[in-house]
């Protein structure tokens, strides 16, 4: 998958008119430490792109799929009148960039600032950026949490189809659950009241 960011509709990664978010380069630092995220795993994730960039709209076909087969998940995106296509084919277009920004990351202050954006769309911002304002105003936090666990399980057998061997499998597997898990501490900041984030 290689489209343009530019192409992308709400896509704002690098716009500086971004607030910064709540973590500060020494905060983030702690928490890669806490997620036991290393330079071994940021190579991990170098490794795991050059095998999921090919196989990004396979993968979106699987999550979307998920999510399309459980009513109270596709709720989120939909209306009165069912889902709305052109809300799910934007944020569509962001989570197969998301899958590459998450493998590339450098997680300097233009992906904490994104990062940020990205949780306050699933929070009080959902419906700002695509104008869906007839689905349901917030993406409650349970399910933010608990899709961590399908966006990590699902991605191995794509990983499987370029991996050297099973520890190679393994190694790129875990990165990706950590950089999962970082994205939604940094995106939990939406949710969570600054006092107790």
């Amino acid at each position: 998958m290689r489209m343009s960011t530019a192409t992308i509709p709400g896509y704002r990664m690098g716009d500086p008119s971004l607030p910064a978010g709540a973590l500060d380069a020494t905060a983030f630092e702690r928490l890669c430490t806490a997620t036991l995220f290393t330079d071994e795993d940021r190579q991990a994730l170098r490794e795991a792109k050059e095998i999921l960039a090919p196989q990004v709209e396979q993968l979106l076909d699987v999550w979307y799929g998920f999510v399309g087969s459980h009513d109270f998940l596709l709720h989120y995106f939909s209306g009165p009148q069912g889902p709305n296509q052109d809300y799910l084919a934007r944020v569509r277009a962001r989570f197969g960039r998301w899958v590459l920004d998450t493998l590339e990351a450098e997680y300097g202050p233009e992906w904490l600032a994104y990062q940020a954006e990205v949780g306050r769309r699933h929070a009080r911002g959902k419906n700002e950026t695509d104008g869906a304002h007839e689905t349901p105003e917030v993406v409650p936090f349970r399910y933010v949490v608990a899709f961590i666990y399908p966006i990590y399980a699902t991605v191995r057998e794509f990983l499987a189809k370029g991996a050297r061997d099973a520890e190679h499998l393994e190694r790129m597997h875990q990165a990706w659950l950590k950089a999962v898990i970082l994205n939604v501490a940094v995106w939990s900041q939406a949710y969570v009241a600054p006092d107790l984030y």
